[in-house]
């Protein structure tokens, strides 16, 4: 048996630095995964919890839900259907009834220029029981318009205001008018 020493067909190489680093970054790719393990079992634990919370919430909307078609089918009875009617019309009396003139002059007084004048103005309410303002507001230039819009829009009691139209002067009216309507949250 012979064994081939040739020096000048497998030269000497210097790889013991190359190996060290190699094995090191290993290391330390080894400890980032570790790490990561342990980061993606922790959020496994803190979202078991998380699950629990939202399926003890499902089961309280089912079980509202089965409640409130109960409750909705009993209302729905031809014998309490009248009853049911007539509280409606009357709880939306009552909610008109609740609109006061004075606090809605009081509150555009303290909000609106002096120079604007109010022409005409209607309350309604929209289909979420808010209470809607339709304006039709006057004055000598249309500055003091202007201003009005942005006290309006500034104040807490009103809400966004929606210009539909206006209207130039004429002889027979010298005045600048504005037709708006505006949300309004009258304060009890």
């Amino acid at each position: 048996m012979k064994i081939p020493i040739n020096l000048a067909s497998q030269p000497f190489q210097r790889v013991r630095a190359m190996t060290l680093a190699s094995l090191a970054v290993c290391c330390l790719l080894a400890a980032t995964l570790g790490g990561l393990i342990w980061l993606i079992l922790a959020d496994r634990a803190q979202m078991a919890d998380v699950r629990q919370d939202i399926d003890r919430l499902n089961r309280e909307i089912v079980r509202q839900t089965a409640e409130q078609a109960r409750f909705s089918a009993v209302l729905n009875q031809p014998e309490n259907a009248e009853v049911l009617e007539r509280s409606v019309f009357l709880n939306a009396l009552l909610y008109r009834k609740g609109i006061s003139w004075t606090r809605i002059f009081s509150d555009l007084e303290k909000t609106l220029p002096y120079n604007v004048k109010i022409v005409s103005i209607r309350p309604s309410l929209d289909s979420a029981n808010q209470v809607l303002l339709d304006m039709t507001v006057a004055a000598e230039a249309p500055e003091p318009e202007i201003q009005a819009l942005l006290a309006l829009e500034n104040s807490p009691l009103f809400g966004s205001v929606l210009q539909h139209s206006s209207i130039p002067p004429t002889q027979a009216d010298p005045l600048y008018r504005y037709r708006l309507t505006v949300n309004y949250a009258q304060k009890p």
